[in-house]
């Protein structure tokens, strides 16, 4: 019995015992803990309310408005300051016209009647050539002039509103990266004809 003890021990090797240091170790830290307040403090950040944006808006009413009032006061709340020469010279030059072709009507209708009633006038005195058929179509031609210069003028300014209401629309897309809209040259697709000049829209999603 004790031979047979002897002879077991003899077999068992000290290296057979188990060695654990050549696994892997655990890379994930533990969580430190944190304080009541820190806790709170990311709770509140996650449910806090969304931002609102900057960006000021315009109002098109108002827009409109200003540009009834005055042309070219809308396109500077809109801040389209390069078009308010355009738009006042526009205006200006209809209304110009129109004044001049009114006058120009009042004149020849008083050389028309003058001519009419044989009344003396210097001007129809100085041009006896000119009869009362002559006169009469002058004083039509500058009278249709005066109203084809009126329609004009009223078509400019109301244009001039309506650009300053789709401006005030159209102004928070102006500050979308993903929307551009901007002057460029259109190329023919086979080459054969000149590039022309035009507006391209751009939109990317």
């Amino acid at each position: 019995m004790v031979v047979f003890s002897l002879c077991f021990a003899q077999i068992v090797k000290p290296t057979d015992s188990l060695r654990l240091d050549h696994y892997a170790k655990d890379s994930i830290p533990a969580a430190q803990p944190q304080n009541s307040a820190a806790v709170v403090s990311e709770i509140e950040k996650v449910n806090a309310p969304a931002k609102k944006n900057t960006v000021k808006k315009l109002n098109p009413t108002k827009a409109g408005l200003y540009s009834a009032v005055l042309p070219g006061l809308g396109q500077v709340y809109n801040k389209k300051y390069w078009k308010v020469p355009i738009v006042l010279g526009a205006v200006g030059a209809g209304a110009g016209i129109a004044i001049w072709n009114q006058n120009q009507y009042l004149k020849y209708r008083e050389y028309y009647i003058a001519k009419l009633n044989g009344t003396p006038n210097e001007y129809v005195d100085q041009r006896p050539y000119l009869d009362k058929i002559a006169l009469g179509n002058a004083q039509d031609r500058v009278k249709r002039q005066r109203d084809y210069a009126i329609a004009v003028t009223g078509l400019i300014y109301i244009l001039n509103i309506v650009d300053a209401v789709v401006d005030a629309h159209l102004y928070e897309g102006r500050k979308d990266p993903d929307l551009s809209f901007a002057p460029a040259v259109i190329y023919d697709n086979f080459r054969t004809e000149p590039p022309k000049t035009g507006l391209a829209l751009n939109f990317r999603f």
